[in-house]
C-alpha cells in the first residue's frame, strides 16, 4: 500500500480486501459472554450460600453506589472515541465474575494451606491477593486486545478496560466485605444496629477513602497494554504489558501490606502515612495522566489529519475544529442550527470517523501493520472511514446562510461571492470559521493525488 503520507492521499488496494474471519469473532465474543455468564451466576450462588441472602442484599445496594461514578469518570475519559458499549460490558462483567470468582477460589485455598502450614493467614493479602487478583483483572482487556485489536486504540483505551475490569472485581468484593465481613459480623454478635454501624464506618473506609484502590492499580496494567497496542516493535508488545501488570501487582501488594501492619501493630497511623505519602500522590498522578491522554486524541487529529487537507479531503477549519472537546461541542451545536437533528447526528458520526482516521494513520506512521493481510485492511478502513465523513459533511455542509459557498481543493479556497463571482483565495495563517467546507474529492481518488500543498502545512500551523 502506497503511504498516503508521501502521495497525499490513501492509495487503493491492489486486490479485494481479504474478508475478515467475522465467525471466529463472533465465536470468542459468545465463548467470553458464555464464561461471563457462568462466572457471575457462580459467585452470586458463593456468595448467596455462604453470606446469606439478607447480607448479600444489603451488601450489594452498599457496594453498587460508587459503580455509577466510577463507571461515568471512565467514560468522560473516553469521549473523543468511544468505545463500542459491547467491549465495555465485557471488561466490566469479566471483572465482576470471572475475576473474582477465581481470585475468590484462590485466596481461600491459599488461605487453607497457610493455616495448615502454620504460617498467618495475613500473608495471603501481601503475597498470594495481589498477584491473583491483579492478573484475573488484567486478563479480559488483554483477551479485548488479542481478539479485537483494532478497537484497542492507545493508552486511553488500556486505562478505560483495565479500570472497568477493576470496577467489576471492586464492586463485588465489597459486597462480601461490606454485606459479611460488616454488617453480618455485627448483627449476629451485637445486633443490627452494630452492623449498620460498622457496615456504614467500613463504606467509608473502603469507598469513600479507598473507592479508587482497585481501578488504580489495574489501570497500570492498562497502560502497558495500550502502549503495546500501539508499538509495532515485538519487544515492546511484550514487555510493556508484562512490566505494567507487575507494577500494578507491586502496588496492590504495598497497599496491603501496610494495612496488615496496622492491622498487626495496632497502629492505624502506619495506614494513614501510607495512604497520605503513597497512594494519594500515586493517585493524583494517574488523573493527570488521564486527563492529559484524554486531549491526547483530540491533538492527535490536529498531528495526523493534515495530510488529508494537502491531497483535499478534508478542508483547514474541519481538522481545527476536532482539536479540543469544546470545539467539537460548538460544531455539533452549528450543525443542529443549519441542519436540524439529523445535522447533529451526521456532525457526532463525523467527529467520530475523523477520530478513527487520525488513529489509522497514526498507526500506518508506527507501522502497526505486520503483513500484507494487515495492511490491505488497513486502506480498505481508510477508504471507508473518508467515504463516511464525505457523506456526512453532505448533511450539514453548505447549508449555512451566513457563509459563503466554498470549497477546498487541497491548495486553495474557491469562493462564490455575493455577487456571483467565483474567486480563488490563499488559506489564511489560521483556519477563520472552525465549521466544514465542502471539500473537492481529488479525482482519481486512489489515484496519484496532488504532492504536498503550500509551505506550512504539518509545521507550527494550519493554512
Amino acid at each position: 500500500m502506497a503511504d498516503p503520507a508521501l502521495t497525499g492521499a490513501p492509495s487503493a488496494p491492489t486486490e479485494p480486501p481479504a474478508q475478515p474471519k467475522t465467525w471466529r469473532r463472533g465465536v470468542a465474543l459468545g465463548v467470553i459472554i458464555a464464561v461471563i455468564a457462568l462466572a457471575g451466576i457462580a459467585v452470586l450462588l458463593y456468595l448467596g450460600y455462604n453470606i446469606g441472602p439478607a447480607a448479600l442484599g444489603i451488601g450489594l445496594a452498599a457496594a453498587i453506589l460508587p459503580v455509577p461514578v466510577l463507571v461515568g469518570c471512565f467514560l468522560w475519559l473516553d469521549r473523543y472515541e468511544p468505545e463500542p458499549v459491547w467491549y465495555l460490558a465485557i471488561a466490566f462483567g469479566w471483572g465482576a465474575s470471572v475475576a473474582t470468582g477465581t481470585a475468590l477460589f484462590v485466596n481461600t485455598q491459599a488461605s487453607e494451606q497457610f493455616d495448615r502450614h502454620g504460617l498467618p493467614a495475613a500473608l495471603v493479602a501481601v503475597f498470594v491477593a495481589p498477584f491473583i487478583e491483579e492478573l484475573m483483572k488484567f486478563l479480559g482487556p488483554l483477551l479485548i486486545l488479542l481478539i479485537w485489536r483494532r478497537e484497542f486504540s492507545g493508552i486511553t483505551d488500556g486505562i478505560v478496560y483495565c479500570g472497568l475490569s477493576a470496577t467489576g472485581f471492586a464492586m463485588v468484593e465489597n459486597i462480601l466485605y461490606l454485606g459479611n465481613h460488616a454488617y453480618r459480623a455485627g448483627a449476629e454478635q451485637y445486633g443490627p444496629n452494630t452492623g449498620t454501624f460498622l457496615l456504614i464506618t467500613a463504606f467509608i473506609l473502603r469507598i469513600v477513602l479507598s473507592g479508587f484502590a482497585h481501578p488504580l492499580f489495574t489501570s497500570v496494567s492498562g497502560i502497558g497494554l495500550g502502549i503495546a497496542a500501539r508499538s509495532a516493535e515485538r519487544r515492546v508488545r511484550w514487555l510493556a504489558p508484562i512490566s505494567g501488570l507487575l507494577i500494578a501487582m507491586m502496588l496492590h501488594g504495598s497497599w496491603n501490606l501496610m494495612t496488615v501492619i496496622a492491622q498487626v501493630t495496632g497502629e492505624a497511623l502506619v495506614l494513614l502515612y501510607g495512604y497520605v505519602a503513597v497512594m494519594v500522590p500515586i493517585f493524583l498522578a494517574m488523573v493527570g495522566l488521564a486527563v492529559w491522554l484524554r486531549s491526547w486524541e483530540g491533538r492527535l487529529t490536529e498531528r495526523m489529519l493534515p495530510v488529508y487537507v494537502r491531497s483535499g479531503w478534508l478542508s483547514p477549519p474541519e481538522v481545527a475544529a476536532l482539536g479540543t472537546l469544546g470545539r467539537r461541542q460548538a460544531a455539533r451545536r452549528w450543525a443542529r442550527r443549519v441542519a436540524g437533528d439529523a445535522g447533529v447526528k451526521a456532525m457526532r458520526d463525523y467527529q467520530f470517523a475523523a477520530t478513527r482516521l487520525a488513529l489509522l494513520r497514526d498507526g500506518i506512521e508506527r507501522g502497526l501493520d505486520g503483513n500484507a493481510a494487515q495492511a490491505v485492511q488497513t486502506a480498505t478502513d481508510e477508504r471507508r472511514l473518508l467515504d463516511t465523513i464525505a457523506a456526512c459533511r453532505h448533511v450539514f455542509a453548505g447549508r449555512d446562510p451566513q457563509t459563503p459557498p466554498a470549497v477546498w481543493d487541497g491548495t486553495r479556497y474557491h469562493v462564490v461571492f455575493p455577487d456571483g463571482v467565483n474567486r480563488t483565495l490563499n488559506a489564511p495563517p489560521e483556519p477563520v470559521v472552525p465549521v466544514p467546507l465542502m471539500a473537492r474529492p481529488p479525482q482519481p481518488a486512489y489515484g496519484q493525488p496532488p504532492p504536498y500543498g503550500p509551505p506550512g502545512y504539518g509545521g507550527g500551523g494550519y493554512r
